[in-house]
């Protein structure tokens, strides 16, 4: 993937990076595949705002995304890489030779034109999936199961793969890029290689519009509050709120430990990313 810059000809555009698209291959989704998406800005059932920061954007329509690898044993050859407003990494369209067309996550290096498939003895080549227990160790892996046949739950954004590290008994360890080693059942599956999209991470944004195109709406900080408003608010002149920083209701917001200690699958952590 490559990096769009832009001569400053406005300020915005001083510092504005985009993708180049240039992976992309079909401008339109398949239309068999997508679906209306009902935004609700941040609403749950009752109307209360439960996720702030969020409302208006473009129209999106959802992508159709086959997580669960669900068709084994049939070959299928890449007929396009597309892009995907709903998620960083692009997506890869199947043809499947039934005749069947299902979309998936495109890993790095995927070409079109290559032949896929997901069984239990396909070979480790990228794009590929298989279960856990018949794969080599020290390659990089995404999509991954943490239940059989759940789908793929873990390693879906841009540029991101997990390693497996060693296997015993019915567990693997899987090394995450957050750098958590974690135990996943051998039978669950996983797609061979990273990711595509790798320079995501370097794309700015450039203006706040283009942030709201997205749908995210303004931050406000909790200092420029009124001390009615937010416990950090307040003060004589301009202060950065003189003590820990916290959330709108009291939770600190950098350091504290929130993951409960009774959760059921920390039994499943070798190593915590901490």
């Amino acid at each position: 993937m490559s990096l769009k810059h832009h001569k400053p000809t406005t300020p915005s555009m001083r510092f504005t990076v985009l993708s180049g698209f240039d992976e992309i291959t079909k401008a339109t989704p398949e239309k068999s595949l997508v679906r209306g998406k009902k935004r609700s800005a941040g609403r749950n059932s009752s109307g209360r705002i439960t996720v702030r920061h969020r409302g208006g954007g473009h129209k999106r329509r959802v992508r159709d995304i086959d997580f669960r690898r669900a068709k084994k044993g049939i070959p299928a050859k890449v007929a396009a890489i597309e892009y995907d407003p709903n998620r960083s990494a692009n997506l890869a369209l199947l043809h499947y030779v039934d005749g069947d067309k299902r979309y998936i996550i495109a890993p790095l290096g995927l070409k079109v034109g290559s032949t896929i498939i997901a069984a239990e003895q396909a070979e480790p080549e990228v794009g590929n999936a298989m279960p856990i227990s018949a794969i080599p160790f020290g390659l990089q892996l995404h999509n991954i199961e943490l239940y059989p046949g759940r789908g793929g739950q873990l390693c879906r954004g841009a540029g991101v793969g997990a390693q497996l590290m060693a296997r015993e008994g019915k567990y693997a360890q899987l090394k995450l890029p957050s750098g958590e080693i974690r135990l996943v059942n051998v039978k669950c599956y996983a797609t061979i290689g990273r990711v595509g999209n790798i320079d995501h991470e370097n794309i700015n944004l450039g203006k706040a519009g283009r942030k709201r195109w997205k749908g995210i709406r303004p931050t406000v900080r909790g200092v420029a509050m009124n001390p009615v408003d937010h416990p950090m608010g307040g003060g004589e002149g301009r202060t950065s709120g003189g003590g820990h920083p916290v959330s709108p209701w009291g939770q600190l917001a950098k350091g504290k430990k929130t993951r409960s200690r009774s959760k059921p699958s920390n039994k499943f952590i070798v190593k915590r990313r901490k």
